[in-house]
């Protein structure tokens, strides 16, 4: 089995639970400790790139995937390009709200995520689980990680696979809005996360 590098992120815009974080916990602390560095990444557009990258140079990984959450989503959507903007419709846990930025002056447009999106879509369908190809991980924190990746790797001559995979609110979150929110159950979106992994390490032997 690979050497995964898995991120997720703290709790943001005024919630208090962040299910990427749980799913990382989850899979670095006690399904795949041997092979898992987990790392939750704060929802800070200055440090979180910097701590991804410095975690990116020190463990050399073999895989990464990186989580985070979209409220609004109904299933597990599998992110297919990130693009080189920041445009923040709310601001960040430090207080900054960027807009009209982009990530890496010096980058091209966009990058293509480097996960077998296709199949891994269709994989988590064939196990009953709600899954979506996505065109757009938004110009928020999760695309600016998810860029920020595909950079650094694209850079670095890192021929590994990579990407970014958006999850649903879970159901007390959505308990807690006044509006009605889609969620998913954290058993259900650790099995997901796990059959992703699995059907990377299949593809990418």
């Amino acid at each position: 089995m690979k050497h995964w590098l898995i991120t997720g992120f703290e709790p943001f815009d005024g919630s208090h639970v962040n299910p990427s974080a749980q799913i990382v916990t989850a899979l670095s602390q006690s399904i795949f400790p041997e092979h898992f560095h987990g790392l939750i990444l704060p929802v800070n557009a200055k440090t979180a790139p910097a701590i991804l990258v410095e975690n990116l140079q020190q463990i050399r990984p073999q895989a990464v995937l990186c989580l985070g959450e979209a409220a609004g989503r109904t299933a597990i959507s599998i992110e297919r390009v990130a693009i080189n903007l920041m445009d923040f419709r709310i601001p960040d846990n430090a207080g900054e709200q960027v807009t009209d930025q982009p990530i890496a002056p010096d980058g091209p447009t966009a990058y293509f995520s480097r996960l077998p999106v296709r199949k891994i879509r269709d994989g988590l369908l064939a196990e009953g689980v709600p899954a979506e190809l996505s065109y757009s991980a938004g110009a928020y924190l999760c695309n600016q990680v998810f860029y920020t990746l595909m950079h650094f790797l694209a850079t670095h001559n890192m021929d590994i696979p990579a990407g970014f995979i958006h999850v649903p609110s879970l159901p007390e979150q959505a308990a807690r809005r006044t509006s009605l929110t889609p969620s998913m159950s954290m058993e259900l979106q650790i099995e997901a996360i796990r059959k992703v992994i699995e059907i990377v390490e299949t593809e990418n032997p």
